[in-house]
């Protein structure tokens, strides 16, 4: 009897193949801790197996130290974070000479460092000095954070023409794959994907914190110092997809997905819309070992429907159609 198209699928005692290739960066899953949620990588160390995440994402770091924004840095919203930390770092020095090397000595599991600044120069020269160290898999260019400028100066994520010209020139200071970390604060993100991917970005990351506020009634002011703050957490969750979705199919790059993971069933639908990895990030301060949880949950998600590899559902959401 011919069998049927289902039963030529993988085995439920083989383990599925998680490992995917995110612009030559090979990670033996597509599950990495989002940028700003996981420190230098030591501080989870404790509590989570770094051998197990597919990726480490750096805290941003800029050329110079960063002392970041005046407290209160964090409040509750119903499903979600306001955030104003403001880029706090130790600085590209102090990072290669004491953070790098520490982070290096407890993995094996590729590191992504995060780069921030306010002009091309700073992002340049932190590119150059980043391509010359061993231990680094890949570069993010973090061009999106809403915290560090005042109101109403504009990301550099939604200009265009800002999102080409810094890209293309880093591009030229580093070997090392080239992620660009996108804004939701856009009318058309794939407009900026575009731009991105036409300077020279290897694979794209989206999405960064919604802007929002917050106002104390008792005190009649903004609750945060820069008025302004970045939501993340469940309830950006279906813009991130959504975005997700619109950007795997307008840019030939790999795409990394983030907000609101907390669970396997929401990186699937990151993956499932065209993300090739995803990044936890919110997740961990509710529960640090939410990324090793995702893993196994995807696992188990593989195994019950016979699906021989993660890679195979990156594809998928590529044909759906608005009608």
């Amino acid at each position: 009897m011919k069998k049927k198209p289902e039963e030529k699928r993988l085995s439920k005692t083989v383990s599925p193949d998680l490992s995917v290739n995110l612009a030559g960066i090979k990670m033996k899953n597509p599950v990495m801790v989002a940028s700003g949620t996981f420190g230098y990588g030591t501080e989870y160390a404790p509590f989570v197996d770094l051998d197990k995440l597919g990726a480490i994402i750096t805290k941003t770091i800029t050329l110079k130290p960063k002392e970041g924004n005046p407290p209160p840095r964090t409040m509750e919203t119903p499903s979600g974070l306001l955030n104003s930390i403001g880029l706090e770092n130790v600085g590209l020095d102090h990072f290669i000479k004491e953070k790098l090397p520490a982070l290096r000595k407890m993995t094996k599991t590729p590191v992504i460092v995060s780069i921030g600044g306010r002009c091309i120069e700073e992002y340049r020269q932190m590119a150059r000095a980043l391509d010359q160290e061993k231990g680094v898999s890949g570069m993010e260019m973090n061009i999106s954070c809403p915290n560090i400028e005042k109101i109403p100066a504009r990301m550099i994520a939604q200009d265009q023409g800002q999102v080409y010209r810094f890209v293309k020139s880093v591009r030229k200071m580093t070997r090392l794959p080239l992620i660009v970390k996108l804004s939701p604060n856009v009318t058309d993100i794939t407009k900026i994907a575009r731009s991105a991917v036409k300077g020279g970005a290897d694979a794209l990351s989206l999405i960064n914190t919604l802007t929002g506020m917050a106002v104390d009634v008792e005190k009649r002011k903004p609750v945060f110092f820069r008025c302004i703050a970045g939501l993340s957490g469940p309830a950006l969750r279906p813009l991130g997809v959504r975005m997700v979705w619109e950007c795997s199919r307008s840019v030939e790059v790999p795409v990394i997905g983030i907000g609101g993971i907390v669970e396997a069933k929401d990186a699937l639908e990151y993956i499932l819309s065209g993300a090739t990895a995803v990044a936890v990030g919110t997740g961990l301060f509710v529960n640090p070992l939410t990324p090793v949880e995702i893993v196994d949950g995807m696992e188990a998600y593989l195994q019950k429907h016979r699906i021989k590899r993660i890679a195979e559902l990156t594809t998928g959401g590529l044909r759906w159609k608005v009608t």
